[in-house]
């Protein structure tokens, strides 16, 4: 019965030691978030209006800015994605990657299908949503007539890299 004793008391005093550790990994986390200055937000509010599409990025598509970026200080960029039909692969299918900290999509209307190094193709409808990591490897590989999307991305101000 000692024997088990010792042992026990041997576990409760390594766990005593791990604690400390976390509560240090803890604070200096938390030292490191407060830290780092975010830019005060402001309300906004966009709404859906048809003359709000304006050319973009790329000439397949029109654009409708949601006023994020003003709204969060250059932190958050967000916009509606309207490909304009048909879809043609000469002209689309461009591999390319973004220079960005986050970037997430998520399919409003249609499908919309792409490849991405290491993860191959991947076709997403109506109500799918995925996020591309930093600086990934993408290629479009068709859309819909129909298709529109929603992309946020942080920063706001990124640059993309053609890579054919």
């Amino acid at each position: 019965m000692a024997k088990g004793k010792k042992k026990a008391s041997k576990k409760v005093h390594a766990r005593r030691k791990a604690a400390p550790n976390k509560q240090s990994v803890r604070r200096a986390v938390k030292a490191k978030t407060q830290a780092k200055k975010r830019p005060k937000h402001k309300f906004t509010v966009s709404h859906h209006r048809e003359e709000d599409f304006d050319q973009g990025l790329r000439s397949y598509a029109k654009y409708r800015d949601l006023g994020l970026a003003p709204a969060t200080g250059g932190m958050v960029q967000a916009h509606v994605i309207r490909f304009i039909p048909p879809f043609r692969p000469e002209e689309v299918s461009i591999p390319h990657l973004h220079d960005v900290d986050f970037q997430m999509i998520y399919v409003l209307k249609g499908w919309f299908k792409s490849e991405f190094e290491g993860e191959g193709p991947h076709t997403f409808y109506a109500g799918s949503c995925w996020i591309q990591p930093p600086r990934i490897k993408h290629t479009v590989l068709g859309y819909s007539d129909d298709c529109e999307l929603l992309e946020i991305v942080l920063p706001a101000d990124f640059e993309t890299e053609t890579l054919a």
